[in-house]
């Protein structure tokens, strides 16, 4: 299909250039220029809108296999599509655990099927997720994964931690590192603090975060192999991994946007639609979130999308499972919280939010120029409007920010040069 965007501005990692127009010719970006006049299938006039690079997020649950109840790949794709998220790479908790090649072929084929957005699997570090025994990286390397994770658990043993970056490194996969001793976080359901000891449930101190971050860094150190810190969400996290990074150590880190707009208050009520993990913490640890983004300590922005049932969520606090969707929101809280703040610039966003995951992620993605992809979204970032969980394409509306106003919005997403998505309004 060929495609003529006119009147765009486009927004790369490295600036904005106003007025143009984009040729797109069956999945790639033809040309680039003012008064394009070429003859095509479709025209879009998109006057006022900014597009950018499809976002791409490093770190997400599918569910799919074995918790299609809560998403699949066909409706978390559908999600993403409609949040701007043209590449997603889907963490490895599943049902069975994509510990092996066979799950991992699964997946891809699975979402060659039915996917709206390119899939890529991450393969599991240890063998069920378990800690002991590493996974067989190299052939689920050859299946299709981008990197390797035990997210949604950490690697308690150093030796293994140490192994696997070593063994990662000879496949050049990135290896996410999910940080929490489990000693410290003694099955608490949220941050240790005033907020905690107020509704009387256990805590998670914020050093059971930051002290696995040290020692992976440490790791990353010693074995000179790079290490990536998903999901940070503590003050001392972010200075652990600014002095890393000024000591030339090549470690790399996301956060989520639920981390640079949420305390620990939003738990108020047992509202277990704000019970995640890590735990939300306190306005300190917000503040060098925010800060860590802006001087670039903080490289990336992930969803952590984790959809679950509302009937798993409609408990008591202690017992809902952990985690909030993301894919919808991800973009307008950012835009919002972060540019319309001045605490970035908008191409400072296409890099934590596109750019800067393609990278980390080694995808050929996050990129508006002549012979790239046509992975692209048209954002409408002028107009205001409020979250409402019930109009989400994902399977989860577990979400924190129901009823938010938010700036942001996107209006329409392309994937290889073909539509997949366009807002009702």
């Amino acid at each position: 299909m060929s495609i003529l965007i006119k009147n765009v501005n486009i927004v790369n990692s490295t600036g904005v250039e106003s007025s143009v127009d984009i040729y797109i010719e069956n999945s790639i970006i033809k040309d680039i220029k003012k008064n394009l006049d070429i003859e095509v299938q479709k025209i879009i006039d998109a006057r006022g809108l900014y597009v950018l690079p499809g976002l791409v997020d490093a770190h997400c649950h599918l569910r799919d296999p074995g918790y299609e109840y809560k998403e699949d790949i066909s409706t978390g794709s559908r999600s993403a599509a409609k949040g701007g998220f043209t590449s997603i790479a889907c963490m490895p908790n599943t049902d069975p655990v994509a510990d092996n090649p066979a799950v991992v072929t699964y997946i891809i084929e699975k979402a060659k099927k039915e996917a709206l957005v390119n899939v890529y699997p991450i393969g599991a570090i240890t063998k069920g997720q378990k800690g002991e025994e590493l996974a067989e990286m190299g052939s689920m390397k050859e299946a299709g994964i981008v990197a390797v994770s035990d997210d949604g658990r950490p690697v308690m043993k150093s030796s293994v931690m140490k192994k696997a970056l070593i063994y990662a490194g000879q496949f050049n996969l990135p290896v996410i590192s999910h940080c929490e001793d489990l000693d410290l976080a003694e099955e608490g359901s949220m941050n240790e603090g005033f907020m905690s000891t107020k509704l009387g449930l256990r805590g998670i101190p914020a050093a059971a975060e930051s002290v696995m971050v040290a020692r992976d860094v440490l790791l990353s150190e010693y074995t000179g192999i790079p290490v990536h810190i998903a999901h940070v969400s503590t003050k001392s996290s972010v200075e652990i991994i600014r002095n890393a990074k000024k000591n030339g150590v090549k470690v790399t880190c996301e956060t989520c946007p639920h981390y640079f707009t949420l305390t620990e208050e939003a738990c108020e009520g047992y509202d277990t639609n704000a019970k995640m993990n890590p735990p939300l913490r306190t306005q300190e640890d917000v503040e060098a979130i925010i800060e860590g983004l802006k001087d670039g300590t903080i490289d990336i922005i992930a969803t952590d999308h984790a959809p679950h049932h509302f009937d798993e969520k409609n408990v008591e606090f202690d017992n809902a499972p952990n985690g909030i969707v993301g894919f919808e929101t991800a973009l307008s809280l950012s835009y919002t919280a972060l540019v319309e703040t001045k605490v970035i610039t908008l191409p400072q966003l296409v890099e934590k939010l596109s750019t800067g995951p393609a990278r980390i992620l080694n995808l050929k993605k996050g990129v508006i120029d002549v012979n790239e992809d046509a992975d692209l979204i048209l954002v409408d970032f002028d107009t205001e409007y409020t979250i409402d969980v019930s109009e989400f394409a994902s399977r989860g509306k577990n979400s924190p920010f129901d009823g938010f106003k938010v700036k942001g919005k996107n209006m329409m997403t392309i994937v290889g040069g073909k539509i997949v998505y366009v807002a009702d309004d």
